[in-house]
This record gives structure tokens, sequence and C-alpha cells, in this order.
């Protein structure tokens, strides 16, 4: 097992780099970058394995993300979905994408926000041919079955990389034991095709309103979030220290970037040892349109966040109460949870 010290807020000193070198490669222009290539979920426990998994293990602890290069996802797939989010999916009329509506907050079509050039339709259990025909049925009389064929072999991809990383970090914790299928563990993967931007050529000089494209600051609320940006239109930066002024501009190295980021329900079971990295989108609102799709694995509503007791002592004391997940997402829609900085507060405890 690698050697884990506490830093601030369980922050932790790793295979002999320091948060602060960490931050300081970081601020060079990229994320840490973890090559996964030939590496898969039967490689665990092989020295290619344990190698990608200290790079991991280091990365969420200090930074909160990194860059994957993960081949899986290749360009062909990657052009394929760009096409047919671009020229299928969004030009779709507004009263056919609201049917993407979900009982679940934060888990269908969101988008028509005031001021804000963003739009985005969530395929719940989205690592499921049925869960993702079903999405396309609801926006096409016939489905879908080319698009439907395609984001399903998308999102098995994306699916087989989040569940590499969360057994990396798992282990490298020492708590492989509470490492199961999704299916079992109360986790479900949750597809999201993103928008940022509108086609207005010169709306300035017509008077019209430039809305901004993009996403305010903000920590994922769920466990793991996969980012593939679609097309060659930057955006994404992250907080890559808690001094708010550090920011990185993230731009894919390669065509088999994929940003990986870790959210608070992580950050709350591993007991503050994993960061939960604030990031946002912020797109000219005068340049072309970005594109992406996220894969989000995340806890069901019932599902309780709470820090294994390998992870809690008399040395390292408990940072947060125990919490369902589904209490934490209407929180965030409460006035308070609207304005809290930390999302996490109300769950803290107070450590002497």
């Amino acid at each position: 097992m690698i050697k884990v010290k506490e830093s601030r807020d369980r922050g932790f000193r790793i295979g002999g780099k320091s948060k602060a070198t960490m931050a300081s490669e970081a601020a060079s222009g990229q994320l840490p970058k973890i090559d996964f290539s030939g590496v898969g979920l039967a490689d665990s426990g092989s020295p290619a394995w344990t190698a990608v998994r200290d790079q991991v293990m280091r990365a969420m602890a200090t930074v909160g993300c990194f860059e994957a290069v993960y081949d899986r996802v290749s360009p062909h797939l990657r052009d394929s979905l760009l096409r047919m989010v671009s020229q299928e999916l969004f030009p779709l009329p507004r009263e056919v994408k609201i049917k993407n509506s979900s009982a679940k907050i934060y888990g269908g079509y969101m988008g028509q926000i005031p001021g804000l050039a963003y739009e985005s339709l969530a395929i719940t259990g989205a690592s499921d041919a049925a869960g993702v025909d079903n999405f396309f049925s609801l926006l096409w009389p016939d489905g879908n079955p080319r698009f439907s064929e395609t984001t399903l072999s998308f999102a098995t991809k994306l699916v087989e990389l989040e569940e590499m990383v969360r057994r990396m970090v798992w282990e490298s914790l020492g708590v492989a034991k509470y490492q199961v299928e999704p299916s079992e563990s109360a986790v479900y993967y949750m597809l999201r095709f993103a928008k940022y931007g509108e086609e207005k050529e010169g709306a300035e000089e017509k008077g019209e309103e430039v809305k901004l494209a993009g996403c305010e600051v903000h920590r994922d609320t769920n466990a793991f979030s996969m980012v593939c940006q679609l097309n060659e239109v930057d955006g994404l930066e992250v907080q890559i220290s808690e001094n708010e002024e550090e920011w990185v501009s993230v731009k894919p190295s390669s065509r088999a970037s994929i940003f990986v980021l870790a959210g608070n329900a992580i950050r709350a079971w591993t007991d503050g040892r994993i960061r939960a990295a604030p990031h946002r989108v912020t797109v000219d609102g005068k340049n072309p349109i970005r594109y992406s799709a996220m894969i989000f694995s995340v806890p069901h509503d019932d599902y309780v966040i709470q820090a294994p007791p390998e992870l809690v002592d008399n040395a390292h004391p408990s940072l947060f109460k125990p919490y369902k997940y589904g209490d934490f997402l209407a929180y965030l829609l409460t006035e308070e949870g609207v304005k809290a900085k930390d999302k996490l507060t109300p769950y803290r405890r107070v450590v002497a």
C-alpha cells in the first residue's frame, strides 16, 4: 500500500510528492496526466495497475482531479458522438427536449436559464442498454438506434474508467473490501450531454443579448465525474488548491483525454482524504459552441454517505456527519444551500 501522510483537510503527502508540488505541476498549465493505456479492470494487482493507482491517489488527494489518457474512447467514437449531439440532439425543438424529465434532482433536461447560454440532457442508467434506448425513444417516435448504439458504447467505456479509478482509490486507502459492483452499492451512472453557447452571429451588432456561456464555480455533488470534451472549444477551469486564486485552464493534451474529477460524496466518504476540486466552465459567448459528454457515478437518494470505520480514529476524527445523498441534494435547492460556498458545511463536525 502506498504511504499516506495527513495534510490540510485530510489532504495527503503520497509517494514523496507534497500537495504544494502537485499544485505547482498543475499551475504549469495542465492537470496531472495519467496514462491508462493497456490497463483494465482485469489487471488489478499487476505492476502496471499499481503504478497507475499510485498516480491516481496522489492526484486525487492533492488536486482532486486529473487528465486521463484513455484510448478506449477512440477519435472515431468521439467524432461520431459529436456529430450526433451537435446535428441531431440539440437542434431538436425545446418542446421535445423537455420530455427529458426526471423525478431525480438534476436528473433531466436543464436549459432556458436567464442570461446563460447553456443546456443539457441527461440519461439515467447510462450503463444499461434499456436506459439508453428509453432516452432516445422519448425524443424520437421510432427511437434512434444508431445514436443509441454510439452512446451506449461511449458510456460503457467511461464507466469502466470510473470503476478503475474508484477501485484504485479504495485499494490505496486500505478499504478495498467496500469495492463492490455499482448495482450492489446503490450507485448508478448518469450521462449528460452539454452545450455551452448558442448560434447568434452578429448579436451585438443587432442589439441582441449576448449570453454568458458556461457554468459557475461548483464542486460536483456525486462520487466521480468523467468529462469528455467533444470538440476543440476549451473552457473547463479547475481551482487547483484551497487558494481561490489558483486556477488552471484545462486543455486536453490529446484526443484520448478524459478529465476525472472527485465530488463531494467521495470527499465525505473518504473523510476528506480525497479533495473535491471546485471547477467552472467559461466560454466566450462570441466564440464557437462547446460540446461535452460527461459520466457521473451517483449514489441513490437513500444511500448514506459515511466514512468507513477504518478511516476514522482518535488521530483522525470524523470530519463529516453521515447524510443521505437525497437529503444533500434537497439542501442544495434551499436558499441557504444556494448561497453556501462549501455545500458540505452543514454536515461538518466541529473538531477541537
